[in-house]
């Protein structure tokens, strides 16, 4: 089982030296997946990202957030060393909170192939205002709700 996933690494940036960051521009070349061993389950993969930042574009000061993906998988997940390189790829590129966690999205999506996938901007106040956007993406077919309403129905039984 280990060989088998060292196999599905070759290449990628677990066995790559990063000799350079590059911190400018979000690059989603740097994503990368790996096989989920269980597609005919529907599960749900959290993730909590703690140190992102980006720029105002407008004022080029900086703006820190937590970003929170969640998602179902279907036949791929992703691989979370890469999506950090991949988030720190934001740190000096300006762009509003919205943008930037609809990109996310898009990009995760695009990477991963997920049935569901949501992902959700904490972004600290500036000004006394707090921004909070919530991008959301369900692959045609997957009901998202009665998903939601069995993991509920778990959760209180427990």
């Amino acid at each position: 089982m280990v060989q088998t996933r060292k196999n599905e690494l070759k290449g990628s940036v677990l066995k790559k030296k990063i000799e350079k960051f590059e911190f400018d521009k979000p690059n989603p070349k740097i994503l990368e997946t790996f096989r989920n061993k269980y597609p005919n389950r529907d599960y749900v993969v959290n993730m909590r990202i703690q140190e992102f930042t980006c720029l105002c574009p407008l004022t080029g000061q900086p703006d820190f957030a937590t970003i929170f993906i969640r998602y179902v998988p279907d036949v791929k997940c992703i691989e979370s060393k890469s999506l950090k390189l991949y988030l720190f790829s934001f740190r000096n590129f300006g762009e509003f909170h919205e943008d930037c966690v609809n990109r996310i999205l898009d990009d995760c999506i695009a990477a991963s192939e997920p049935r569901w996938m949501q992902v959700i901007g904490k972004f600290n106040a500036r000004g006394g205002i707090s921004i909070t956007p919530v991008a959301e993406y369900a692959k045609p077919g997957f009901d998202i709700a009665s998903h939601i309403k069995r993991n509920m129905a778990v959760k209180k039984s427990l």
